[in-house]
C-alpha cells in the first residue's frame, strides 16, 4: 500500500467501535480527532459531526453509517502524567446508525453483516461520498435516465440527481405545512420532467398527467398559462358550481350511468331508496323517449293522466310540474301550467274525482277532459329540448319514475321523497361535467376546483380519478403512463371527515386505496401533496414509495410520517420542524439514503400562484 494511501487513512481514521446494538453502533473517537476540521496536504477536511457519514472497516468489508448523536464521558483511568491537558481525559463517543455497505465500488442500502468491537472507523473520502449519493440504478440492463431535482442543503456544490424511472414510476408523497414550499416542490419536480421530455413525440403520445387543484394555485396568472409548463402542452379546466360560465370536464357515458355512483352521490338508503334508484336508471321506457320535445310532452301527459285518473293528491300533481320545470332550468311555460292547475284543477270529495273549473266545468270522467285539460295545454308548452343535457335527462327519468310509481303503485313517499330533494344536486353536477368520450390531446391536464362548493369538491375528484383509472385498467397497455397528481390531498383522502355518510367515505377511500395498491400494475401512479399527512388514510401513506418532507410542526403529522417511513434516520426526523422554506427531506426508493435537499429554483412564470402576501407593500 502506498505511503500516500497510508497517510490519508491515518488522517481519515477517527476511532474504534466500542458497542454494536443491532443497527446502532457506538464509536470511541481518537483524542487527536476532536477538532472541527482536519488538515491534509494543505487541504481543509471537515471533521465528524452529527449528520455526517462514516465508514467502518471489517476486514475487506466496508459499512456506511450516519452519525445520529454524540456524548462525552470521563476517562476513569486518568493519570496526570499521561495527559498534558485536563480536557484530554474526556472521551468522545459517537452514536451512529448503519445504512448500508460498499461492494465492488458501489453503495448498497441495507445490512448483510454487522461490524465487530474494535473495528476501525473512518471519515468517508470524496469518492466514497459521491458513491453514497449516486442514485442512478440499472433497470432491466439499462442505466436509468437522470433528472436533477436540487442540491444538498449542507453541501451546496453537490447536486442531487435521481433516476427518472425510480422516481416517477412510483407513488410520491409531498408533505409540509403551509408556506414550507410544498407546492413549489411539486411544480419544480414536474417542470424539470416536462422540460426534458415535452418535445418528444413518444412522451406526448404515451404519457398523461392529471393535476387536481383544490385552491386554484395552478391557474393562469396575469394572462399567462405557463405554470409548471407552457400552455401549448396543457389543458386547464376551471370548474364552477356557482355559475354556468365555467368549463366542463368530459365524463364517459358508462361512468356516469353507474348505479353505485348515483346511489352514493344521492346518499340513497339501502332498503328503499337504492332499489328505487336502480329501477329508475334501468327503466328504458322513459330513457328512449327523452329525445324530442314531442316525446317529452307525451311522457308528461301520460304521467299527468295517471296521477289524475288514479286520484292522486293534488299536491303530487303540482309537485310533478315543479320538478319538471326545475329539471330543465326553471321553464316558464311549465310554471305557467302549474299555476293554471293550482287555480283551476280541483277535487270533488263526494264524487272522488278531479274536475277543471273554468268557464265550463269539466270532470275527469268526461271524454274531453284529457284532450282539453291535458293534451291541449301541453301543446302550448315552449321547451328548447336541444339544450337539455344528458344529466338533466337522468334527473327527468328519476322524476318520471317517482310520480309514475305514485300513480300506479301507491309508492310510499315517506321513504322516497327525501331522495327526490337530493336529486336537485344534479344541477350542480351538470355545471361542471359533460357526458362525452372525447379526450384532450395534451399530456398535462389541470382541473381547478377553486370555484366549486365543498360537497362537490369531494365528489368531482373521485368521479374524475375513477374514470381515468378504470379506462387505463381496461386498456392494459404497457406503453401508456398515467400520473394522478392531487394537491391539498387531505380534502379528498381524509378518513376523518364528518360531512359525509360512512358509505360514501368508504367508497371514496376504497377507490383511491385501490389505485395506490393496484395501479402500478396498469401504469397508474399517484402524487399526493398535503399539509396534514395525519389526516390522510394510513393505507395510502404507507403505500408511497418516495417522500419529499418539508417543514412539519404538528406532532401528529410528524408521528404519521415516522410510523410510515421506518428507514428515516433520527437526525432527519428531528430536522422536520425547523427546515427552511424550499428545503425538504428526500427519502424513498429513488434515494438510497435520506437527504436534506434544497429544491431547484424554477422560472417565476412556472411557479404556482400561492405566494404569501406582503401587507406592507399595500399599506403605504
Amino acid at each position: 500500500m502506498s505511503k500516500i494511501r497510508l497517510d490519508l487513512e491515518d488522517v481519515l481514521r477517527i476511532g474504534k467501535v466500542t458497542a454494536v446494538k443491532g443497527r446502532t453502533v457506538e464509536v470511541l473517537v481518537d483524542k487527536a480527532k476532536n477538532g472541527s476540521h482536519l488538515i491534509y496536504n494543505g487541504a481543509l477536511i471537515k471533521n465528524i459531526s452529527v449528520g455526517s457519514y462514516v465508514k467502518i472497516c471489517k476486514g475487506f468489508e466496508s459499512f456506511i453509517g450516519k452519525i445520529e448523536g454524540e456524548e462525552i464521558a470521563e476517562d476513569r483511568i486518568f493519570n496526570s502524567k499521561d495527559y498534558s491537558n485536563p480536557r484530554d481525559k474526556i472521551k468522545r463517543i459517537l452514536s451512529l446508525k448503519l445504512l448500508g455497505y460498499i461492494e465492488k465500488g458501489k453503495f448498497k442500502q441495507g445490512i448483510k453483516d454487522l461490524p465487530l468491537i474494535d473495528n476501525e472507523c473512518y471519515l468517508v473520502s470524496k469518492d466514497e461520498f459521491a458513491t453514497i449519493h449516486y442514485f442512478i440504478k440499472v433497470i432491466d440492463g439499462k442505466l436509468d435516465k437522470e433528472i436533477q431535482v436540487g442540491h444538498l442543503a449542507n453541501e451546496r456544490g453537490k447536486e442531487v440527481v435521481l433516476g427518472i424511472n425510480s422516481l416517477f414510476a412510483s407513488h410520491i408523497g409531498i408533505f409540509g405545512n403551509t408556506g414550507s414550499g410544498k407546492s413549489y416542490t411539486l411544480a419544480s419536480l414536474y417542470h424539470q420532467l416536462f422540460s426534458k421530455y415535452k418535445e418528444k413525440e413518444g412522451f406526448k403520445a404515451n404519457a398523461k398527467f392529471v393535476l387536481i387543484d383544490f385552491n386554484g394555485e395552478y391557474l393562469k396568472k396575469e394572462g399567462e398559462d405557463n405554470i409548471i409548463v407552457e400552455s401549448d402542452f396543457k389543458k386547464t379546466f376551471n370548474l364552477s358550481t356557482r355559475t354556468n360560465e365555467g368549463d366542463k370536464f368530459p365524463i364517459s357515458e358508462s361512468e356516469i350511468k353507474d348505479d353505485d355512483f348515483w346511489s352514493i352521490f344521492l346518499t340513497a338508503t339501502d332498503k328503499t331508496q337504492k332499489p328505487f334508484l336502480k329501477r329508475a336508471l334501468a327503466n328504458t321506457f322513459y330513457a328512449s323517449r327523452l329525445d324530442t320535445v314531442e316525446n317529452f310532452k307525451w311522457c308528461v301527459g301520460s304521467v299527468l293522466k295517471d296521477l289524475i285518473t288514479k286520484h292522486a293528491d293534488k299536491g303530487d300533481i303540482l309537485q310533478f310540474l315543479s320538478e319538471l320545470s326545475s329539471s330543465i332550468g326553471d321553464n316558464a311555460s311549465i310554471n305557467s301550467l302549474r299555476e293554471d292547475y293550482l287555480a283551476h284543477l280541483k277535487f270533488h270529495n263526494n264524487r272522488s274525482t278531479f274536475y277543471y273549473e273554468d268557464d265550463s266545468t269539466i270532470y275527469e270522467s268526461h271524454e274531453n277532459f284529457q284532450d282539453q285539460i291535458i293534451n291541449q295545454k301541453l301543446i302550448n308548452l315552449e321547451i328548447n329540448f336541444s339544450n337539455v343535457s344528458e344529466l338533466q335527462k337522468i334527473r327527468l327519468r328519476i322524476v318520471f319514475q317517482y310520480f309514475n310509481e305514485i300513480a300506479k303503485f301507491d309508492l310510499n313517499t315517506e321513504h322516497i321523497s327525501p331522495l327526490l330533494k337530493r336529486v336537485r344536486k344534479i344541477e350542480e353536477l351538470d355545471r361542471v361535467i359533460t357526458i362525452s368520450n372525447s379526450e384532450t390531446d395534451k399530456f398535462f391536464e389541470v382541473i381547478s376546483l377553486a370555484d366549486v362548493n365543498t360537497s362537490m369538491k369531494k365528489i368531482l375528484p373521485l368521479l374524475i380519478c375513477k374514470q381515468i383509472y378504470d379506462k387505463k385498467k381496461r386498456d392494459r397497455s404497457n406503453s401508456k403512463y398515467l400520473n394522478i397528481i392531487i394537491d391539498e390531498a387531505h380534502n379528498i383522502l381524509s378518513y376523518s371527515s364528518q360531512r359525509e355518510s360512512e358509505t360514501w367515505k368508504d367508497y371514496r377511500l376504497e377507490t383511491f386505496e385501490e389505485i395506490i395498491k393496484e395501479g402500478r400494475k396498469f401504469g397508474v401512479f399517484l402524487t399526493v401533496a398535503s399539509q396534514r399527512p395525519s389526516d390522510i388514510s394510513s393505507t395510502i401513506i404507507s403505500q408511497l414509495h418516495n417522500y419529499f418532507l418539508h417543514r412539519l410542526i404538528n406532532n401528529k403529522d410528524i408521528e404519521a410520517v415516522e410510523k410510515t417511513i421506518s428507514y428515516l434516520d433520527k437526525v432527519s426526523f428531528e430536522s422536520l420542524p425547523i427546515l427552511p422554506t424550499g428545503t425538504c427531506v428526500l427519502a424513498g426508493l429513488s434515494a438510497q439514503v435520506p437527504l436534506i435537499v434544497e429544491m431547484n429554483v424554477i422560472g417565476e412564470q412556472f411557479e404556482p400562484f400561492n405566494k404569501t402576501i406582503k401587507p406592507t407593500d399595500h399599506w403605504e
